[in-house]
């Protein structure tokens, strides 16, 4: 996984628009339905296309931040890892999946991480259980075997948000084949939608229908009973509780975090402005002052700037010569929500 995928822990959040558009296109029954985001980032675009159903809605999600957003929306959230989570098979009514883009899990595990989330959670579905996969454009072709063998009625849809287009998402609708079905699926029909779907992985994306905004097809989500998410991993809460508490982190804690450097009495003489430039700027100046409505943060921020000088000679050449300069900055934030800059 690239360093600034990482750092976001694979997270590519729905664009709320592209969520209302997904709820467009699903029919929901006025009996329960059990809805479940095996990535939820803080719940949002599950909650967006559950809108108005009577769901009991299920998140899992690896980010601590995250997690406890996701609990404001969702009925049930475990804070891990969905691949350490367990969840009946065949028990969930809408699988909403938009799983970390990349790959490398592990050192030693080179799949596409696209592949082993829906490897993982299809089977949570039942049958006639609706999926939907929001992924980059060319990981159709990673997923279609899967796509193809365990699901009917595959629709692929380019997401034409900011966000969506910068990722390349498309968003994959499918119903899970039933346990009856799927052995007499032809096999002509399960290879015909496996080469289309890899066709489309590496073709132009603007082939691809765009999501509408009012859909002419509806997928049903049957209803299903809750279900109670089951989780094997470590107990991610507790050991950022105990971390601190640790004689590890005691022992590195002098060396990732340094000691904070504090500039107390007098001086003997007077301070000139190279002083106080030298103070301000090594952040020895900053810190919390005054009292009540007065009571502020201040920052300083030592600046580089540039003074540029224009002549022209008798002939009518020009010249511009440039000379830099070092300056302060000090930022203020007061405790009403006041904010100044002073350079």
């Amino acid at each position: 996984m690239r360093a600034i995928a990482a750092m976001l822990l694979g997270y590519y959040p729905l664009p709320p628009s592209e969520a209302a558009r997904v709820r467009a296109a699903l029919a929901f029954p006025a009996e329960p339905v059990t809805a479940l985001d095996p990535c939820a980032g803080s719940g949002a675009a599950l909650r967006e296309i559950t809108s108005g159903a009577n769901a009991v809605r299920l998140g899992i999600e690896l980010d601590s931040l995250r997690a406890e957003q996701a609990r404001s929306s969702l009925n049930q959230v475990i804070h891990g890892d969905a691949l350490q989570t367990r969840c009946p098979s065949g028990s969930v009514s809408l699988l909403y999946l938009n799983p970390p883009y990349g790959g490398d899990l592990a050192d030693y595990q080179r799949e596409r991480m696209e592949l082993t989330f829906l490897e993982h959670t299809y089977h949570w579905l039942r049958p006639e259980g609706i999926l939907i996969l929001v992924i980059p454009q060319e990981q159709l072709c990673v997923c279609a075997q899967v796509l193809s063998f365990h699901f009917r009625d595959v629709r692929s849809f380019r997401l034409t948000a900011e966000d969506s287009v910068r990722y390349h998402q498309v968003a994959v609708f499918a119903v899970r084949r039933s346990r009856g079905k799927r052995p007499n699926a032809p096999a002509s029909d399960v290879l015909q939608v496996e080469r289309e779907l890899r066709a489309l992985a590496f073709g132009d994306p603007t082939q691809l229908p765009s999501l509408p905004d009012v859909s002419d097809f509806k997928y049903s989500v049957p209803p299903a009973a809750a279900v109670n998410l089951t989780y094997e991993g470590l107990p991610l809460d507790e050991i950022e509780d105990l971390l601190l508490k640790s004689s590890a982190y005691r022992q590195v804690g002098g060396i990732l975090f340094g000691r904070q450097e504090a500039v107390v009495g007098r001086p003997l003489t007077p301070l000139h402005s190279g002083h106080v430039g030298l103070l301000a700027i090594s952040g020895l100046l900053n810190g919390i002052f005054g009292q009540g409505k007065d009571r502020h943060v201040a920052c300083w921020v030592n600046l580089k700037l540039v003074d540029r000088e224009k002549e022209e000679d008798s002939s009518g050449r020009k010249t511009i010569r440039e000379k830099e300069r070092f300056a302060h900055r000090l930022a203020l934030a007061f405790a009403d929500g006041r904010t100044a800059i002073l350079s």
